[in-house]
């Protein structure tokens, strides 16, 4: 258990998916070039490559952890987490569109 105020912390936003490429040698992993609303879109990693390829992403507006500290992986940066729900993950979407950057509440 977290308690809300730990639960508050957390940026979710709407983002929307404008580029995407396989990242070369992994398994899981899809770079997407994601606009949250900001100046510049962000670089965002996304382990979902066996259930999506990176051409189905491209236009969707998904669910972004935004202020997650940068990881590396497989040598490239991710600045933020998509959020999916399930064992064959699902992307979690609006029910319609919203302005990127858009806070979930």
């Amino acid at each position: 258990m977290i308690s809300f105020d730990d639960f508050s912390k957390l940026e979710l936003k709407i983002g929307t998916v404008l580029e995407t490429e396989a990242v070369e040698g992994s398994e899981k992993l899809i770079k997407c070039k994601v606009d949250l609303g900001e100046e510049n879109p962000r670089q965002i990693l996304a382990g979902v490559k066996q259930w999506y390829k990176p051409e189905d992403l491209v236009g969707k507006q998904v669910v972004v952890v935004a202020n997650l500290e940068p990881r590396k992986m497989m040598g490239l940066e991710s600045q933020g987490m998509v959020l999916m729900a399930g064992d064959e993950p699902v992307l979690l979407i609006p029910q319609k569109e919203v302005p990127p950057g858009t806070k979930i509440r």
